[in-house]
């Protein structure tokens, strides 16, 4: 292993027990108000080219030797660095997956092929990472639901627009299905199942 790939894999998160419960703490805060966007602190040493800054922290904190992540092809570079800070395995499949990356823009998401929980434990179903262009800036979509007062707009930039409808197709399955994180840059933003999408 060369010294500069070394130097590479070596670089994560700058203080990995506060960083990690700072991201923690975060992403609760996230989910717990769908549709607000929240920036993660400037923590992170370094990732692997192509890897929003978001994703890589909030990876190297939920992941570990125990949760299977799927990636999407063009991630080989985070599958190695992955592996070296986390231990986690890259999973087999989508329906083996605990956590999962995803690009907004692609029209192959299909949401439904990954673990969606069970009647008994809905919440070992897959969390979904979706990467974006930015949060903002994109076409409007209205979200009701808890933690909403009464609707609320979101609008990232650069989502597939068949996205939307295998949202919606998600929501209809509660209490199973998957939870979304959208993320852009070091900004992160939540969007449970139990969000909807007004009028869909």
């Amino acid at each position: 292993m060369t010294q500069s790939v070394a130097t590479h894999l070596a670089s994560g998160l700058a203080d990995p027990v506060f960083g990690s419960q700072t991201v923690f703490r975060t992403l609760l805060d996230a989910l717990s108000a769908p549709g607000k966007v929240f920036t993660l602190a400037d923590d992170l040493a370094g990732a692997p080219a192509g890897l929003p800054a978001a994703a890589a922290s909030i990876l190297l904190t939920l992941a570990d030797y125990e949760t299977p992540v799927w990636l999407p092809e063009g991630y080989d570079e985070t599958r190695r660095w992955l592996a070296f800070h986390s231990g986690a395995p890259v999973a087999s499949s989508k329906t083996n997956a605990k956590f999962a990356l995803m690009d907004a823009a692609s029209p192959d998401t299909h949401l439904g092929a990954f673990n969606l929980g069970e009647d008994r434990y809905p919440d070992t179903s897959t969390t979904v990472i979706i990467v974006c262009e930015a949060l903002s800036g994109g076409s409007p979509q209205t979200l009701r639901g808890p933690g909403i007062q009464t609707t609320t707009t979101f609008a990232p930039l650069g989502v597939h627009p068949s996205f939307w409808d295998e949202i919606a197709e998600n929501n209809a399955l509660f209490p199973l299905g998957v939870d979304l994180i959208f993320v852009a840059g070091s900004a992160i933003a939540g969007l449970p199942r139990t969000t909807q999408i007004a009028g869909a």
